[in-house]
Formats: structure tokens, sequence, C-alpha cells
């Protein structure tokens, strides 16, 4: 490069390098019977009739879902400028923390909406409230717990990971635990389908954070403050999440069981919710699988930068630019599966299918995917240079193939999302066989950007064909197990 653009690389490095982990603290052919079902579900009970009202329910979080994760993305484009390299790196590492020790967060919400949905079957709904008070206060007192100890061991940790203040580590431990508190809440909210005070709660953690954030850096606290606004940001969207809980389940749950003993009897075992050794295994397992699964997803979306970062240093830049720009759809997949997620649970108990459900996902996923492939596939280059910077357009090959292995994993994500809703654990085998498949198929090609697109489309259309089929024969299998009630 020459002339004034010069001095922007670094900073425009910076940026590009760095979207993966501040976007990770933002709040992934079925057979003709299956196509009928998408519009008639005669056997379940009232619930989402029509596309048009399931449009009109994920319409929202959807909306809040681009807002929140657009608005991550000025917070480190900002940040990129506020700060040095050396405090941004510090930063990147603090995210990095955050990122894998908030990971237990949306296992929690899985195991939360498979629970509630369960009682509310059943005819246990107005234990809900009590049950979920019961766990806040078990899970806050963990918290602050927690809290406790990495704030009074935070030089230790500080030296462990070579950083000069400790304040930062300890705020960002406590943040991810707060994260993990405030998944329980929004698991609630799932349950209850309040779809719409659950996209505000997105909202108000995003908003506080960037405040937060900005304000501290700005006033000269660095990395460190940065990490605060992000503790102050979950605090604020965990208080917000347990309100918009509290009042989404006060209303129609007829005779409400008074919480007793308040917080010194939440650790003791209570006589009216009892539940068993049986109940205690089946949520563990929920949260065990549910982990496991989205773990693993993090792999197939991230494993090609890790090990062209490692193979191919010169060029992880330009391929970090290709790997922003068409991973961001796999984060849309995500906010959807939080209006996926109760819907398929729900109606599945009720001995229906959510199939409508998924149609509705998938075709508000359909719309900015088929537009950012249009762009991929017609002027890739061009694309890169609006976005970020001319120097990182050399990986432009490789932007189409990315683009389209990432809407796959979409997909997949989305599936997943539902598989666990009704509680076929297989999905977590599927993930773990493809995520060993496509680390050991990034590592043959040795960092090269289009050839590691290339086989990360191959190995996320196989993952998705096996999931698709296994989906398909559950589907089946139901179908046929009615019928053959039916006729005896």
């Amino acid at each position: 490069m020459t002339g004034p653009e010069a001095p922007e690389a670094p900073a425009a490095e910076v940026v590009v390098e760095s979207v993966p982990a501040a976007m990770s603290l933002a709040p992934n052919a079925v057979g003709p019977n299956l196509g009928a079902e998408l519009l008639l579900d005669t056997e379940a009970r009232p619930g989402v009739e029509s596309m048009r009202a399931g449009l009109l329910q994920a319409g929202p979080l959807a909306a809040a879902g681009v807002l929140a994760n657009g608005a991550s993305v000025v917070l480190t484009v900002a940040l990129a400028r506020l700060l040095t390299p050396h405090s941004y790196g510090v930063l990147n590492q603090l995210t990095g923390l955050y990122l894998i020790l908030s990971m237990p967060g949306s296992a929690v919400g899985v195991a939360v909406v498979r629970r509630v949905t369960l009682w509310h079957e059943d005819g246990s709904g107005h234990l809900v409230r009590r049950w979920a008070g019961r766990v806040h206060r078990q899970g806050t007192m963990l918290v602050l717990v927690w809290a406790v100890v990495v704030f009074v061991s935070r030089h230790g940790v500080a030296v462990v990971l070579n950083q000069q203040s400790g304040v930062g580590i300890a705020a960002i431990l406590t943040a991810a635990a707060f994260f993990v508190l405030l998944s329980l809440d929004r698991g609630l909210l799932q349950a209850r389908r309040a779809y719409r005070p659950l996209a505000v709660n997105l909202l108000v953690e995003m908003g506080v954070r960037l405040a937060a954030v900005l304000v501290l850096v700005l006033a000269g606290y660095g990395p460190s403050g940065a990490a605060v606004g992000v503790l102050i940001g979950e605090v604020v969207a965990a208080g917000h999440a347990r309100y918009a809980a509290v009042k989404a389940w006060s209303d129609g749950q007829g005779p409400r069981v008074r919480s007793a003993g308040g917080w010194v009897a939440a650790v003791r075992p209570d006589p009216v919710l009892g539940g068993g050794a049986m109940v205690r295994r089946t949520v563990v397992l929920d949260l065990v699988v549910a982990s496991v699964s989205l773990s693993m997803v993090a792999v197939l979306q991230n494993v090609d930068v890790l090990v062209v970062g490692r193979d191919n240093p010169s060029h992880s830049g330009a391929y970090a630019a290709v790997s922003v720009t068409s991973k961001a759809i796999v984060f849309g997949a995500i906010v959807l599966g939080g209006y996926l997620l109760p819907e398929a649970a729900i109606r599945w108990r009720q001995g229906g299918h959510a199939l409508r459900q998924l149609a509705v996902v998938l075709v508000l996923l359909a719309i900015p995917s088929v537009l950012l492939l249009g762009l991929a596939v017609a002027a890739p280059e061009k694309l890169l240079q609006v976005l970020f910077h001319h120097a990182y357009t050399s990986a432009a090959d490789a932007l189409a193939p990315l683009v389209g292995a990432m809407i796959l994993l979409s997909i997949s994500v989305v599936l997943t999302m539902y598989l666990l809703a009704v509680g076929r654990h297989w999905v977590a085998a599927v993930l773990v066989g493809g995520a060993a498949a496509l680390t050991a198929a990034v590592l043959e090609v040795h960092g090269a950007p289009r050839a590691t697109a290339l086989v990360d489309l191959a190995v996320q259309a196989v993952v998705l064909l096996v999931i698709v089929t296994g989906f398909t024969l559950v589907h089946r299998r139901v179908r046929v197990a009615k019928e053959v009630a039916g006729l005896t």
C-alpha cells in the first residue's frame, strides 16, 4: 500500500480479526408427507396456526437479533479506534474467556424450556414460578460466591494469563456467570412464548453494554473498563429478564404456590416440587447434550479461521474478513432458535409438530442468506472492499463457498434446536463427528483460503444431509405410530 491509505491497515486488521470475538458477546429435502404437514396440523392444540402468525411472533425477535449484532459490530469498530493494538489484544483475550465460560448459558435455556413445557402440559404449570424462584435464588448465590472468588484471586489469574490488571479478568468472569443466570429467565420467557419481552431483553443487554463500555473506555480505563462495561450490561439484562419472566408467568397460572422459606430454604429439598432423581437426571442430561451440541456448532463455525491463522498467517487477515462477512448469518440462526425451541417443545408434547414454525424460521433466514450469497457470487472483491479495506480482498475467491457453507450450518443449527427441544439427543453425536471431520479436512489444505472454504462447504453439506435424514425419520416414525394407533 502507498499514500494516505497505508496507516489504516493496522486498525483495519484489528477490526477484522476481532469481530468474531465481539459478536460472541452479542446476545446457527423433506418428504411429501412432511411438506403437507407444513400447511395443516389438525392434531395439535391451538398455537401458531399460520405462517403469517408465526412471522408476526418471530419477527420482533429476528429484528432484535439484527440490531444487537449490528450494535456489536459498531462497538467493535469503535473500540478498535479507541484502544491501542496491544490493549485491543488484551480485550480479545478477555472476550475469549467470556465466550468459553458463558457457553453453558444457551444449554441452560434448552433445559429450562424442556422442563417447564413438561410441567405445563401435565397440569403442574402453577409450580413454575415456585421452581423458577428457587433455582434463581440458588443460581444467584452461586454467582455471588463465584464473584467473590474471582475478585479475591484476580491477581493470581492475571499472572497466569500474563495480564497487568486482574480487574478486567474478574469482571469478565463474573459477567459470564451472570449470563448463565440471565439464560434461566430467557428460557422461562421462551417457554411462555413471550417473544416480545425476550426481544426487548436482547436490546437492553446490548444497549447497556454498548453505552457502559464506551463510557469507561473513553474515561481512560482501557480493556479493564470495557470488561466492567460488559459486566454492567449483563447485570442489568439479568435484572430485566427476571422482571420480565416473573411478569410473564404471573397471569393465567391459576392457584399460585407461595415460596417457602426464601433464601435459606433454597438450599433445602422442597416437598412441594419434589421431582426425584429421575427428573434431576433428565435435566442434567439435557444440559450436557445441549452444551456438547452448541460447543460443536462453535467448532464448525470457527475452526477454519484458527487453522488458516496458524498455517497461513500471511492470509489470515484477508480470510478473517471473508469469515466475518459470511458467518453473521449463523448468529441470526441462533437468535431465531430462541423462537423455534419452545414452539417445538410445546407442540411436540401436545402430540403435534412445529414444522410450520420451522418454515417461519427458514423464511426469515432465507432473506439475508440469498442477498449475501448473491453479492458473494457477483461482486466478492467489491463487497470486501466496501466493508473493510482493499488490502483484505486477496481471499475474495473464498467468499462465495464460505457463505454457502455458513448457510448450510445455519440450517443445521435450526434443526439442532428443534431436535434438542423434542429430546432427540443423537444430533450431538452428528455434530461431534462433523466437527472432527471439518478439523481434519481444513488441516489437510494447510490454510489455503479457497481450498479451506471448499472443504468447509463439503463437510457442512454432509453434516446437514445426515441431520435432515434423521429429522425426516423422526417425523415419519411418529406419523406411522399415530396411524397404527388409529387403526387399533
